[in-house]
């Protein structure tokens, strides 16, 4: 990456609030700004175990620096009530599971759609300085050209997808309306250590782990896959140097099918694999997103950013952690 405002910027201080930072990236997230010197507080959706996700696997250092809240996106009340005080906002928080956007549409709607304007609503009244709000690529849908840029149309194809189109234009609205100051970054398919069990290269990886036959829907749709720690240096970026009210791809640029994902899997781990397929797996033909290509060239000019970590070097990463960390779920579902 090139030298940018980013890096010289002080988080020393400033005070943050990231929501969804139990989750995949979210939780990286949050661990980065603590050792930026950020003063960290992190929502996470209440359970009756009071979990903290990831966060709760950190290391002590991490962990005690967080001022961790429990709550529910969809309550405005709580909601306002993390965002106290806070100069800074990473809204990660969401439901992302496409297969489970299927079978409970309202409450992928109500967490994704009024948790965002929850959010919105709170940093306008609180007057923060700055909210960076996550997309992602499936408001895209099937690409009608290629490379995608930020000006693609937006295409519902699965209610997850719709719930972010809509959290999309209401963050986009209050910018409008409001002057609240946000802007908007739309990660590619992040992948890396922590994601969930249920996504393809998880998936993959923890069924190549254990034999040689891999289980899988689809193998022809494409996706642009992009390394946790290059997803976190963008939104890094994002919040230091970007112009207000703007969106920024964070993608690779390259694509690759589902079946040369397994290949690639393959080659890593020395296994020749077998697919079989599941129809179980596959999503409903319409609903299908059938290629995903980024054109990350906004984000190179405005932030600085490109990716670092090359697939196979991600994969490598990526596997040797499942292999570790076998425990973590059960890929018995997934979504790409």
């Amino acid at each position: 990456m090139t030298e940018s405002g980013a890096e010289r910027y002080d988080w020393n201080g400033r005070r943050v609030l990231v929501t969804g930072a139990g989750g995949f990236i979210g939780s990286h997230l949050a661990e980065r700004l603590v050792e930026a010197g950020a003063e960290v507080r992190a929502f996470f959706r209440y359970t009756s175990h009071g979990g903290l996700g990831w966060i709760g696997q950190a290391s002590d250092e991490i962990r005690n620096a967080i001022d961790a809240v429990l709550g529910d996106l969809r309550d405005a009340d709580a909601v306002q009530s993390a965002m106290s005080g806070r100069e800074i906002v990473f809204h990660l928080g969401a439901l992302i599971g496409i297969p489970y956007s299927y079978v409970h549409p309202r409450e992928t709607m109500e967490t994704n759609v009024t948790g965002t304007f929850n959010v919105i609503t709170a940093a306008r009244d609180q007057d923060v300085s700055l909210v960076v709000h996550t997309s992602t690529s499936e408001t895209y849908g099937t690409a009608t050209y290629v490379p995608i840029d930020e000006d693609h149309p937006l295409q519902a194809q699965s209610p997850y997808s719709a719930t972010k189109i809509a959290a999309d234009k209401l963050a986009q609205s209050f910018h409008d309306s409001y002057g609240l100051p946000v802007t908007t970054v739309r990660p590619f398919n992040t992948y890396g250590p922590r994601q969930s069990p249920r996504a393809v290269i998880p998936v993959i990886a923890s069924q190549a782990l254990r034999g040689t036959t891999v289980k899988l829907g689809h193998l022809a749709p494409t996706r642009d896959f992009t390394y946790v720690a290059d997803t976190i240096e963008g939104f890094v970026r994002a919040a230091a140097v970007a112009p207000v009210g703007q969106t920024f791809n964070l993608g690779s640029g390259q694509e690759i099918s589902i079946g040369g994902l397994v290949e690639l899997v393959g080659e890593i781990l020395d296994k020749e694999l077998q697919v079989e397929h599941d129809a179980g797996r596959d999503r409903p033909k319409a609903s299908e997103v059938e290629r995903l290509v980024s054109d990350n060239s906004r984000a190179r000019e405005v932030l600085g950013w490109e990716p670092t970590v090359a697939l196979r070097d991600g994969l490598c990463r990526t596997v040797e952690w499942i292999g570790a960390n076998s425990s973590a779920g059960s890929p018995h579902a997934y979504a790409i």
